[in-house]
């Protein structure tokens, strides 16, 4: 598979996007950027990497921050999980490590949140360490160069999968290896439209050969969309409630405002009739409705007008001008932004 190797690598050298965590062996900053980047598209993941560097500029400083100060930071970019791991690791880092990060890949797997692909990646990128990366980029480059029906959503697709990765992995240049491989599956093997007429190794990659890279890759099974509806109340005021949520549900630990959830869609009498299980208040009227969508659950929000203030010894009584000062979702923090003027001209 030598012609695979020297052909991505030199394509990548042509054509790689010059991004701020390439051509660099910080072990931090590819730590940050890997995590930054999960689940996340790199024109996103740019501005929250510099944001976050620019605040915890160490390993030091990121496991000294408050986790509030963390998550604010994080906020818009969701799966806050990768948020809360990352302090969290940098605390062992601190406390387990004596402050230097690990240099071998299982003391980096040990690390909260960093899985096989992060522990791969930050190994081969920082420490030159010869493990093959395999994210979804990888998947869908390998699955379509060895013409490969196994779904990848299966163990034994992982482990064939691992396996062809492991065959193909230049031993001698994992990073630039690895970073070429991923780069083709981002930039010319495409999940939709692939630019086949364009990838470097069209000649030797069998579903091109066979005219059957957009079947590729398969899946065994459908991800099961939870449909969730949430109801938001709000005293129009200069001051806001906010609550904060649990650590075990979306949004763990950011905050609020008051709200019930129920499980279908309801009249606002039938809203009215839950609301009073909880809250004293009454609904004045409806000010907005939103869906948001994550990858696993389609939320329904709706946000009311309640008829006068109510405060809880769970609550937080924030004056709007200072809501930046708290971790918002961004549900919360889209609403508030565009109807701004109801609480401000109070």
């Amino acid at each position: 598979m030598t012609d695979f190797t020297l052909l991505i690598q030199e394509w990548y050298r042509q054509n790689s996007r010059d991004l701020p965590w390439r051509n660099t062996k910080n072990v931090y900053k590819i730590w940050i950027s890997e995590v930054v980047l999960q689940q996340t598209r790199v024109n996103q993941g740019v501005s929250y990497y510099n944001k976050l560097l620019k605040n915890f500029p160490d390993v030091q400083t990121l496991a000294a921050a408050d986790e509030q100060e963390i998550l604010k930071h994080w906020q818009g970019l969701g799966y806050y999980s990768r948020a809360r791991n990352l302090h969290k690791a940098a605390q062992q880092i601190v406390d387990d490590f004596k402050g230097e990060f690990p240099k071998d890949y299982d003391g980096i797997k040990s690390l909260k949140g960093i899985g096989d692909y992060t522990a791969s990646a930050i190994a081969s990128f920082a420490f030159d360490l010869p493990y093959a990366v395999l994210d979804g980029n990888v998947y869908r480059v390998l699955s379509r160069f060895f013409n490969e029906y196994i779904p990848i959503d299966t163990g034994e697709g992982k482990r064939v999968f691992q396996n062809y990765a492991n065959q193909l992995l230049d031993k001698q240049s994992p990073a630039i290896h690895n970073q070429a491989i991923m780069e083709l599956g981002a930039l010319v093997c495409k999940p939709k439209n692939p630019d086949c007429s364009n990838c470097p190794v069209n000649e030797i990659c069998l579903a091109y050969r066979k005219g059957t890279p957009t079947d590729l890759p398969i899946k065994s099974r459908k991800v099961k969309v939870r449909k969730r509806y949430f109801h938001y109340f709000t005293f129009l005021n200069d001051t806001v409630q906010l609550e904060q949520r649990n650590d075990e549900d979306i949004w763990g630990n950011m905050f609020q405002l008051p709200m019930i959830e129920v499980d279908k869609k309801m009249t606002k009498v039938e809203i009215m009739v839950e609301v009073n299980k909880k809250y004293p208040f009454r609904l004045k009227r409806k000010i907005h409705t939103q869906k948001h969508i994550l990858t696993h659950q389609h939320i329904d929000a709706t946000f009311w007008e309640i008829n006068e203030p109510f405060m809880s010894e769970d609550f937080v009584e924030v004056n709007f001008e200072n809501l930046n000062n708290y971790p918002l979702p961004r549900l919360i923090d889209r609403f508030f932004e565009e109807h701004r003027i109801l609480f401000v001209n109070q």
